[in-house]
């Protein structure tokens, strides 16, 4: 039990950052209707913006924080402006939007290859990463204690480090922050409009390209800030965003492709998948369940957990 519970709080950790990258790929996705397989560049701008400002700039991590969501936000505007609006301009299929986003996600790594190089390279240790005791016992007890605090005495039984405490924390405020800008701002309003039809809300005076622009924004934004905890988890290199895009997707997949709900379970789910499959069968074989739930929902339930009807989507 105890590792049971040990494995839930990873999860949970590891989980809240792919909620994270997979609500701003949910957010493209549920105004342009197309796979935005960019996203995990914007993942890697964020990380690589990051680790510049922290070693070169000399900035504590709120601000290398602040100017690598910026600097993410902003290569999201310009992908769009440059990629994808010369391509919405001339033709309503998305599968154009889509191979676009397969060579700017190539771009974007490559670019990094050449000017930085394709080695690994770590954050300097700017979270604590001290663990902290959330249930011990003492010896010859049955009955775990919760919360023990330093657990003086204790034998320690369920740990959390303070990073992935720290973690799971700004991935709730971000995604408490995004629930009220779509839900109580115009801007939001105009997104969650744009959201059921584009082109009606556009008609009914809604800045289209600017909403758009927005979106993109946003989704970098929060990217950036899954980029800045998964390069500190593992470490930061060109190539970060792609398995983490294609886990992100998954969990869009399982939620409900355009679901920022479902995004948020489905992230939930596959960090939770991840870490119980590591615990208690293989790690090797925690890539191999996550596309096996992203097989089952297909076959069972290929609208997600959130998703409209399918037919919306083509």
């Amino acid at each position: 039990m105890a590792t049971f519970l040990q494995q839930v709080v990873n999860g949970l950790s590891l989980g809240s950052v792919y909620a994270l990258i997979a609500v701003g790929y949910s957010l493209v996705y549920s105004i342009l209707l197309f796979s935005n397989f960019a996203h995990g560049g914007f993942l890697v701008v964020g990380g690589y913006a990051a680790y510049g400002m922290l070693n070169s700039m000399g900035m504590n991590v709120w601000a290398a924080g602040a100017g690598a969501i910026m600097a993410a936000g902003v290569v999201a505007i310009v992908t769009e402006r440059m990629a994808y609006r010369p391509i919405r301009e001339r033709t309503s299929a998305t599968l154009y939007l889509l191979i676009a986003s397969m060579g700017v996600s190539i771009v974007i790594e490559n670019v990094f290859v050449v000017t930085i190089g394709g080695r690994y390279r770590a954050l300097p240790e700017v979270f604590p990463s001290q663990p902290i005791v959330l249930a011990a016992r003492e010896a010859g007890e049955a009955a775990l204690r919760f919360f023990p605090g330093a657990a003086e005495g204790l034998t320690p039984l369920l740990t959390i480090s303070a990073f992935d405490l720290i973690s799971l924390g700004v991935t709730v405020v971000f995604l408490l922050l995004l629930q009220m800008f779509l839900m109580r701002t115009r801007w939001g309003l105009a997104i969650r409009a744009a959201a059921c039809d584009l082109r009606t809300a556009g008609l009914m005076g809604v800045n289209v390209n600017l909403l758009i622009a927005i979106v993109f924004f946003v989704a970098g934004a929060l990217a950036a800030v899954g980029g800045i905890f998964l390069a500190t988890r593992y470490t930061l290199y060109p190539q970060l965003g792609n398995m983490i895009t294609t886990k992100a997707f998954v969990a869009a997949v399982i939620g409900g492709l355009g679901s920022l709900p479902g995004a948020v379970i489905g992230g939930i789910l596959l960090g939770l998948a991840e870490m119980l499959t590591a615990g208690f069968i293989s790690s090797q074989m925690r890539d191999f369940v996550v596309f096996a739930l992203l097989i089952a929902t297909l076959i069972i339930k290929p609208s997600g957990l959130f998703g409209r009807d399918i037919r919306d989507k083509v």
